[in-house]
């Protein structure tokens, strides 16, 4: 590095400050924006590192805040890098501005911080190190509703807030690898956000059946014995996706005469004399057997030259679905009457009745068919939100546990139903009253923009080099510094940053108390590989399971 004129001298000006409660740390060398440099004196950072404050003794270093006076207020940076400059044998560092608070007159204390800088400092300006008592005031909640969910680090006391109101109104994501302690901190948020609205509404996709023992006493449970979601509440592209099997040109055929018989079916339906335009999209109930028989119905009216493989396949397929078991919570003939009112009052909690969030325990349900059930419970969130824009409002958070699953990179191959609504959902949803929540491992394989549609982004260590890219493209300018520290983030800490959050924070969350922690824990194979015992009885009653397709 070349040498930088006046640097020699930046000691004797560090002290020159008599208002400062620390001794300076060394000064601005340049100024660019948002990112600018600051030379740091090594024999004061040392100094500093003994201080009992772990604020002030981790001044200075990767990840900390440093101050500096312009006019009647503090500036507050966030230090990116640093690296040794040899002509001076100071310390050189990139910072990025976080925001500003006004300078206390008797004290020389930071008091009302906020976001962003109106007024930067000139080369030559004394850096100090933030206090615990700055960080207080610069991590202090406003009059905002929000909850606490953990302690800002490197303070031992210091509360981090989420403002629920931000963080909803424009959805977040929740990312990090396995094992970091994802779920968990899922569980903790949406804990302390039910804590806080105990009539709140809130969904969440649960696809591994985790979520169910966390939210036992404020929360309902649906899975596969108890969900019963009627058939005929699916649209159209939803009915393709489950009875339409060919590809190609195929499948255009196929669709346009499930799209025929479908309309003749829902047109028998009593509901269906009141409605003006009924389409093949309307939730009107319909009759399987009634589809199956206008199938039948028309192929009779055919030519004998023309095709009926068309009309076979359609039948074939559900008439298979009809008959399987694993497919009851869904096409059972006792969920043709109309319980739509029900269905909704029950998912969406309306009303909550001090349990605001209803879990959906995908994990049993066929594979097959998972992707159509989120399409399907996805586009019910929207669509009441659309068609209640006249009541009074009811925002319904919508959570999704494996979002990469649901909204792939990939516009290609089944389960494009469910990406396409999730992907308007986080486009368009804030406008009606509906949130998103993200949680995934794997955040480059989301479709591109989503995650940039999220307000908030809290992020757990990624191992990953292209979740990591991916992270950092998303996140905002200023919270460059904090992404660098996403490897090396322990279990239990993330970066959050975005409308969430007054600015970037790390934060070591809060333990949750184990009853309320979902079951994803890692099975210690040293302790169960020492047992023994009852091997006969447990594999009895797994291939009797097994067997029955259910739990």
């Amino acid at each position: 590095m070349t040498h930088m004129p006046g640097a020699q001298h930046f000691t004797a000006a560090a002290t020159a400050s008599h208002m400062a409660p620390v001794q300076s740390l060394g000064m601005v060398f340049q100024i660019a924006g948002s990112s600018s440099k600051i030379l740091i004196d090594a024999q004061n950072l040392a100094l500093l590192m003994h201080d009992d404050d772990p604020c002030i003794a981790m001044s200075g270093q990767v990840g900390s805040q440093v101050k500096m006076r312009v006019g009647q207020s503090w500036l507050i940076a966030s230090v990116r890098a640093m690296a040794l400059d040899q002509a001076s044998k100071g310390i050189v560092a990139d910072i990025d501005f976080l925001g500003e608070g006004d300078e206390e007159k008797l004290t020389g204390r930071i008091y009302r911080f906020r976001r962003g800088v109106t007024r930067y400092p000139t080369p030559g300006t004394d850096i100090y190190p933030v206090s615990s008592h700055d960080m207080r005031q610069i991590y202090a909640a406003d009059d905002r509703a929000n909850v606490e969910i953990g302690t800002v680090y490197p303070t031992a006391d210091t509360r981090a807030a989420l403002y629920v109101d931000s963080m909803l109104g424009k959805h977040f994501a929740l990312l990090g690898s396995t094992g970091t302690g994802k779920s968990t901190s899922a569980a903790l948020i949406l804990h302390r956000i039910c804590d806080l609205s105990p009539q709140g509404h809130i969904v969440m996709i649960d696809p591994h059946g985790e979520y169910g023992a966390a939210f036992a006493d404020n929360g309902a449970v649906y899975d596969v014995n108890n969900l019963a979601l009627p058939y005929w509440l699916m649209n159209f592209e939803e009915h393709c996706e489950v009875f339409v099997t060919s590809e190609g040109s195929e499948r255009t055929v196929d669709s346009d005469i499930l799209a025929k018989c479908l309309l003749a079916a829902r047109s028998k339906n009593r509901l269906a004399e009141n409605i003006g335009r009924l389409t093949v999209d309307s939730p009107v109930p319909y009759l399987l057997s009634d589809l199956t028989t206008i199938l039948q119905n028309e192929m009779g009216k055919l030519d004998k030259g023309t095709g009926a493989l068309p009309y076979m396949r359609l039948k074939t397929k559900i008439d298979e679905i009809r008959a399987d078991p694993r497919y009851s919570f869904m096409f059972s003939g006792m969920l043709v009457a109309d319980t739509m009112q029900a269905f909704l009052a029950k998912i969406f909690r309306l009303p909550s009745d001090g349990k605001p969030i209803s879990i959906i325990d995908v994990s049993a349900m066929p594979s097959d068919i998972t992707s159509t059930v989120v399409s399907v419970l996805s586009r019910l969130v929207f669509d009441y939100a659309i068609w209640a824009r006249d009541e009074p409002q009811r925002p319904i958070l919508l959570v999704c546990e494996e979002a990469h699953r649901y909204i792939p990179s990939s516009k290609t191959g089944s389960g494009q139903a469910v990406r396409k609504i999730l992907e308007r959902i986080a486009k368009e949803g804030r406008k009606y009253g509906v949130s998103l929540g993200l949680i995934t491992q794997r955040p480059s394989d989301l479709a591109e923009g989503v995650l940039s549609q999220c307000g908030t982004i809290i992020s757990m260590r990624l191992n990953n080099d292209r979740d990591q890219a991916f992270v950092k493209a998303a996140m905002p300018e200023g919270a460059r510094g904090f992404l660098d520290s996403i490897p090396a983030l322990r279990n239990r800490e993330a970066i959050i940053c975005g409308e969430g959050v007054a600015v970037p924070i790390r934060v070591a969350l809060d333990n949750l108390e184990e009853h309320r922690r979902p079951a994803s824990g890692d099975p210690s194979f040293t302790d169960l590989w020492r047992q023994s015992g009852s091997e006969a009885d447990i594999l009895e009653r797994t291939i009797t399971r097994w067997r029955a397709q259910g739990r």
